[in-house]
């Protein structure tokens, strides 16, 4: 295998790990987000505190997923973002009004504090339904029709249900005594919706995509891949026993967490296997999408630099303030 066969790879492996990485850090923090409409004022402080050294680090990986898409896929970046216009749009005000929501809301007066509160919430709820109405107009291909517009709501409310189940989780992790208490009552609450959404997704994705059809129900395809749906539900199911446990209070507090992440990566896998090896759905294969060879192999020695370094400081941060969350501080 040459150059010109294996350096996209490289590239799409990337990006795809690139907005992994961002699904899973920045979807946590957008639960939060969600779940501070819930949260008594006395805890809400606590909630952003536990989110505060990571939330804004954990957006570099969207910027290295979609500069991944802009300079080592050019052909498919125009096509996406061009039919992806409005909800980026969105996307992009939701993740602008929380960033704006988080720092004023530290520095307003009690009573302006509330409303700084509700506009970070309303913006992590934007940012979330964005980011799955996205996803599912990707993975069919942007088609037209009614019935491509219901599967779009269908994920976006399914990805923001499982970001408010991920974001209690982290919460349990993160928090003590009646914070903690409050996000096990939340993620009881959300997690029959995640999977619901999880089953309405997994019925009708084959029904809108001849691809991930033609891919997921023939043998012996079939019988290979059952391991991740199967693998997934019973991590859900041993999540749900975990949140009738007295014992996620204490030391194994972080295994929800580790159980949710686990439920992504596995649909992470099954989404991989699904589009691979298009970058636009049944239109362009990540060969056609690719920049010329000699401009990949200088990319990938940027990519060789940065890449380290993001991964290197993400670990770095979540070593350095690992444990509870204090309270929330500022000079």
């Amino acid at each position: 295998m040459n150059a010109q066969e294996w350096l996209p790879l490289v590239f799409m492996a990337l990006m795809g790990l690139a907005m992994l990485a961002y699904v899973i850090l920045d979807g946590y923090d957008l639960g939060v987000g969600m779940l501070m409409a819930r949260a008594d004022d006395a805890h809400k402080d606590r909630m952003v505190a536990s989110i505060g050294p990571f939330w804004d680090a954990n957006e570099t990986w969207l910027v290295l997923g979609v500069g991944i898409m802009l300079i080592a896929f050019p052909k498919a970046h125009g096509i996406v973002l061009g039919a992806l216009y409005l909800p980026v749009a969105a996307m992009l005000l939701g993740l602008t009004l929380r960033g704006v929501a988080f720092e004023f809301r530290a520095k307003a007066a009690d009573e302006h504090k509330r409303l700084w509160n509700r506009l970070f919430t309303a913006g992590s709820g934007l940012a979330a339904l964005s980011q799955g109405w996205m996803l599912a107009r990707y993975i069919t291909a942007f088609q037209e029709g009614w019935q491509y517009t219901l599967f779009a709501a269908c994920i976006a409310l399914s990805l923001a249900a499982a970001y408010v189940l991920m974001g209690a989780c982290w919460l349990i992790m993160k928090g003590e005594h009646e914070l903690q208490r409050d996000a096990v009552r939340w993620a009881k609450r959300a997690w029959p919706l995640m999977c619901l959404g999880l089953v309405a997704i997994s019925l009708a994705t084959p029904w809108v995509s001849p691809t991930v059809r033609d891919k997921w129900f023939r043998l012996p395809e079939f019988i290979a891949l059952l391991p991740i749906p199967l693998m997934s539900g019973l991590a859900l199911l041993a999540l749900r026993g975990l949140l009738n446990s007295s014992r996620i209070l204490g030391k194994l507090c972080w295994l929800p967490f580790a159980l949710l992440v686990c439920v992504f990566l596995l649909g992470a896998l099954g989404l991989a296997y699904s589009i691979f090896p298009y970058v636009v759905m049944d239109r362009m294969t990540l060969w056609q999408a690719a920049s010329a060879t000699s401009s990949l192999q200088i990319i990938a020695v940027g990519c060789a630099l940065a890449v380290p370094a993001i991964i290197g400081y993400t670990i770095f941060a979540y070593r350095v303030f690992w444990g509870k969350a204090t309270d929330l501080k500022y000079a």
